[in-house]
């Protein structure tokens, strides 16, 4: 699961990002809200958590922003104005959560995982395992299940079969599936996302699902059933 973190202060900042890490997650961070905006049009990332105030652009602005331009990635409210009416504000605003400063790191996994069971069309558990066709997936473990057994994933491999779960029988371009696996900075070649693509064909036949990775022609790559 890819996060986009924006938030001004550098220490939290980093905290985060190594505890979020440290979770399975992938993080791409930036401190002030015109870097927030200019990766949260990117539109590859399954969460956001954003600072309400962010320098150059407060999370209001970048919040309203994105959902004009029909973003509609689950976004957490993170700040330190905990009265009723600025929490009414954010969510009015099309803010998914909000999350008042100081918290503890427990209330804002649970968080991450509710809002993205929600935006989620795949059975998502409450432990962050995902469950598809005939196979379960834990981001925390790197461990795919399925009929013939389990096997640990590396983390680019992980996030590539994640995207494919969280749309399941869509069609992902080769593009985006760069940008939500690589990131948006990444200078990656596509051909590593071939050989990739690869990697997981072999996990998803060694556990024995049924689930196959399709090249679409010109386009990208689909999961579906047989």
């Amino acid at each position: 699961m890819r996060i986009l973190l924006a938030e001004d202060d550098r220490d939290l900042n980093k905290a985060l990002t190594w505890q979020l890490t440290n979770h399975g997650y992938s993080v791409d961070a930036c401190y002030n809200g015109e870097d927030a905006l200019y990766y949260g049009k990117q539109n590859i990332y399954d969460v956001i958590l954003l600072d309400r105030m962010l320098p150059d652009l407060e999370g209001t602005e970048v919040l309203s922003s994105l959902r004009e331009s029909s973003i509609n990635t689950p976004v957490i409210l993170i700040t330190a104005l905990g009265m009723l009416k600025d929490k009414i504000t954010g969510l009015d605003l099309g803010a998914d959560d909000y999350l008042v400063k100081p918290f503890d790191l427990e209330e804002l996994l649970a968080r991450i995982r509710s809002v993205t069971r929600r935006a989620s069309t795949v059975n998502a558990q409450p432990d962050g395992m995902i469950s598809c066709h005939d196979i379960c997936w834990s981001p925390r473990e790197m461990c795919l299940k399925g009929p013939a057994g389990d096997c640990m994933l590396s983390r680019r491999e992980g996030e590539l079969l994640e995207s494919f779960l969280r749309t399941p029988g869509q069609t992902l371009a080769r593009e985006t599936l760069l940008l939500k696996v690589w990131g948006p900075d990444s200078d990656v070649e596509a051909g590593n996302l071939d050989n990739y693509i690869h990697f997981l064909r072999r996990r998803l036949k060694a556990v024995g699902s049924a689930l196959q990775i399709k090249n679409v022609w010109g386009v990208g790559y689909s999961m579906v059933t047989p």
